[in-house]
């Protein structure tokens, strides 16, 4: 048996071919690298929409219905995105960020979307405590330069 065979295929309503149902798809993470840890999304487990967005824009995006609900139907997990004009764009988008919120729902302080918070929190303090130790340097090296010019 070949391995088209075995793979069973649906035809989406643009013309291309889609994977079943049942098979697993991972959504392509949206300009980020390294979040293969994330969970796999599958199309029969989201119900998605298609809202008009809201906000500043005026009529573009009063009329435009381009702001993307998605909402996964296990854990009940919504996410809208509206982030740009192309309805292509905020679907994945939505998809990448139902993905981060799923594994915060799953595996709570583990999820790679908190580690990688705490990381840059910890950075940042790290780069505040270089910063005030520097200053500090500074200060004294003014403070024994006029001494010694008295």
């Amino acid at each position: 048996m070949s391995e088209i065979s075995l793979l069973v295929c649906m035809l989406s309503t643009r013309g291309r071919l889609l994977p079943a149902p049942t098979w697993p798809w991972v959504a392509p993470a949206a300009g980020k690298k390294g979040h293969a840890g994330l969970p796999e999304l599958r199309d029969h487990e989201l119900e998605e929409q298609f809202v008009r967005g809201s906000g500043p824009g005026g009529q573009a995006t009063n009329k435009t219905s381009n702001c993307v609900v998605l909402k996964h139907l296990p854990t009940g997990v919504v996410v809208k995105c509206h982030q740009t004009r192309s309805v292509e764009q905020n679907r994945k988008l939505a998809r990448e960020i139902l993905r981060e919120r799923l594994d915060v729902a799953y595996r709570g302080e583990e999820s790679e979307v908190l580690q990688g918070k705490r990381e840059a929190v910890r950075r940042k303090a790290e780069k505040r405590r270089k910063a005030a130790e520097n200053l500090e340097r500074k200060r004294l090296f003014k403070e024994a330069r006029q001494r010694d010019q008295e």
